[in-house]
């Protein structure tokens, strides 16, 4: 039935709490106009019922200024929407917090933060945004629309980076976090599905949501940001973040582009939380021959479990990275040369 369906999507976009749902499911089976129920049982406005009807449960956001071209991702939180604003003719990316999220003043207040912050920084390294604004109970805020995929939309697509990429992309979001503490914000969420590679192949952050500022922002609370890249101080909870943090989870983001597959799997969260306290980083990828030894020192030196053994600033990585991007490119030309040197000797022979 076309009302028991919707009540399913309406509970799926977190409309409705499955409880409700299920309240109304037999008066719907029996004939009962849902329509009519959720404005006697729940007193919603007539107006509010057609408008969620009209928008798939808000699946297809209708805020006036803007044309909707295509959905760009979906989170726990948010949806992400390439839309076009027909007074200027431009290009934005809008981030639409969801009904359910938009309940929690919490989730709410980080929003609006999180669009806020986006709107003060500067770096060709971020995404920049464009302010926060609310239509009627939909809260939104406007991006710079990027040309692009992330990391995560490369890896699902089957491609591996080689060395030289990796490392060139491990660079410009190091930077990107050396401008964020400069500013004094922690990213807390760093993943190859918070970095986008644009179609000039330059790495973006585009996510701020776990962002915290000052030395105390990460001091109380569980673990913060995404299980698989959490470093061991914020897996266990409660310990303050900083840029060692952050340089953990880029450790990790850069193993996961050049081998291809996270570095601590397991279906229970549990587990892997268990794995990035108490587990070192013995994949057999780094043993062999597929990646050279400078990067496993590089990548051994950022996700060490023990805090004072890892990079201890965003600088000394950064000088680091970039001694070894320069040493390879000097290596390439001496080659070149050798090799043209080659052919011309051949040529005369």
């Amino acid at each position: 039935m076309e009302d028991v369906s919707f009540l399913a999507l309406l509970v799926h976009r977190g409309v409705l709490t499955q409880e409700e749902a299920e309240a109304l499911v037999p008066e719907v089976e029996r004939g009962r106009s849902l329509d009519q129920l959720l404005e006697e049982r729940l007193g919603w406005a007539p107006a509010r019922i057609k408008r969620l009807r009209r928008t798939r449960a808000g699946e297809i956001p209708e805020i006036p200024g803007y044309k909707v071209q295509e959905r760009l991702g979906s989170g726990g939180t948010a949806d992400v929407f390439r839309v076009r604003e027909p007074k200027t003719g431009r290009t934005f990316a809008l981030k639409v917090l969801n009904e359910r999220a938009t309940q929690d003043e919490k989730i709410r207040k980080a929003f609006i933060q999180e669009a806020r912050l986006l709107e003060r920084l500067e770096h060709p390294g971020l995404v920049k945004g464009h302010g926060v604004a609310r239509s009627g109970t939909t809260y939104f805020s406007r991006l710079a629309w990027i040309d692009g995929q992330t990391l995560l939309e490369h890896l699902d697509d089957g491609r591996v980076f080689t060395e030289d990429e990796a490392l060139r992309i491990a660079l410009e979001v190091a930077e990107a976090l050396a401008y964020l503490e400069r500013e004094g914000i922690v990213h807390r969420d760093v993943k190859p599905g918070n970095i986008m590679l644009d179609r000039k192949g330059r790495a973006i952050l585009i996510d701020l949501g776990f962002a915290a500022g000052g030395s105390d922002a990460c001091a109380q609370g569980s673990a913060v940001g995404t299980v698989q890249y959490l470093s061991p101080e914020q897996a266990r909870g409660g310990a303050a973040a900083d840029c060692r943090s952050d340089i953990y989870s880029l450790g990790l983001s850069l193993f996961h582009i050049v081998v291809g597959r996270l570095p601590f799997e397991s279906s229970d969260d549990r587990e892997v939380l268990r794995m990035q306290v108490m587990q070192s980083l013995r994949a057999p990828e780094l043993r062999g021959r597929r990646v050279s030894p400078l990067l496993q020192y590089f990548i051994a030196k950022m996700v060490a479990k023990d805090v004072e053994h890892r990079y201890q600033s965003w600088a000394e990585l950064i000088q680091d990275v970039r001694a070894n991007l320069a040493g390879r490119e000097t290596l390439d030309s001496e080659k070149d040369a050798r090799d043209a040197s080659s052919a011309r000797l051949r040529r005369r022979i």
